[in-house]
């Protein structure tokens, strides 16, 4: 019972490390003109690839949590204006910005290793 509540504990604080805020445009400018790395992750509840990019990032981020990378979380099925913004084809795609460029466009990527590899890539300005 000891070991359950500390696995639940463990859980929990991942979950809070990682949690990406939801996008807002307000949120998403004030970041970019800060020249903060930001990471969008365009999911749906209902997509189970988006489901296994958000395990590899809960994964890199529970592996680095001193990690700058801004993490915004924009729903594909409410927020269609921003998801033609990104001209993100699907759900299941990332877009990340430094320096206020785009650097990174994925779409379907599951490969943990190359995602490991570029949000470390991210890391170094």
């Amino acid at each position: 019972m000891k070991q359950l509540l500390w696995s639940l504990l463990l859980v929990f604080m991942v979950n809070i490390q990682v949690s990406a805020e939801p996008f807002t445009q307000a949120a998403f400018e004030k970041a970019i003109a800060e020249n903060q790395t930001v990471l969008v992750d365009i999911y749906a509840d209902w997509c189970s690839t988006c489901r296994k990019q958000q395990q590899i990032l809960a994964d890199y981020f529970a592996a680095h949590p001193e990690s700058k990378i801004k993490k915004f979380q924009l729903n594909f099925d409410t927020q269609k204006e921003w998801v033609s913004y990104f001209k993100a084809p699907r759900q299941s795609t990332f877009v990340a910005y430094q320096d206020g460029k785009k650097v990174w466009f994925a779409v379907a990527e599951t490969n943990k290793e190359r995602i490991f590899n570029k949000l470390q890539s991210l890391e170094v300005k």
